[in-house]
């Protein structure tokens, strides 16, 4: 598999600061964000989040100036990130390489809930993840496929549907979250 641009890799390239100590702090808080996020929602505490990164206010919001901008741009470091492992994976054996992405797409629709919330599903940063996920996911079902590894009457959109319907609903820790989304996973496989 050859790697491939994908447009929300620009998205997170032009808002990530050139300073070494400013792009330090933004990941910072873009860790803390995630984090605090899939802990509370939407409406996690931005000082909250400012205190986890070990940063003061005044920088989150130098970084980040409305929530919505610190909403979007932990959407996209998540996105761009999936992008990132999909071209990681693509040597392993087919099924390997697509529940090993899918497991990672598992932990992101936490996060991506939380997100949503937040967001209008018309944002254009949505569209550009949504075909950036896509173009990077696709392929690894695809290649599955091919490979009679899962099955052929699915595509894309309903494997990434089915995921969803399992991360969004509450489980007691993430190894039941896994356990249900193996489970689920049995019935894409085609062979065992």
């Amino acid at each position: 598999m050859t790697a491939q641009p994908f447009p929300v890799s620009e998205i997170v390239a032009a808002r990530r600061p050139h300073r070494k100590d400013a792009a330090r702090n933004y990941d910072a808080l873009l860790a803390a964000a995630r984090e605090a996020f899939a802990e509370h929602g939407a409406e996690a505490s931005l000082e909250d989040i400012a205190r986890r990164a070990g940063v003061g206010i005044g920088t989150l919001y130098r970084n980040f100036p409305t929530r919505r901008h610190l909403f979007e741009s932990v959407y996209a470091d998540e996105v761009n990130a999936l992008c990132g492992l999909a071209l990681e994976v693509a040597d392993l054996e087919p099924w390997e390489a697509l529940t090993t992405w899918l497991d990672r797409l598992a932990g992101y629709m936490v996060t991506k809930r939380a997100v949503r919330e937040a967001l209008n599903d018309e944002s254009e940063i949505f569209a550009s993840c949504r075909e950036s996920m896509y173009a990077a996911g696709g392929p690894l079902l695809e290649r599955a496929q091919r490979a009679g590894e899962a099955r052929t009457d699915m595509d894309f959109a309903d494997l990434v549907r089915m995921v969803a319907g399992v991360t969004g609903t509450t489980f007691d820790d993430d190894a039941q979250r896994n356990r249900v989304l193996s489970i689920a996973l049995d019935g894409v496989r085609t062979t065992r």
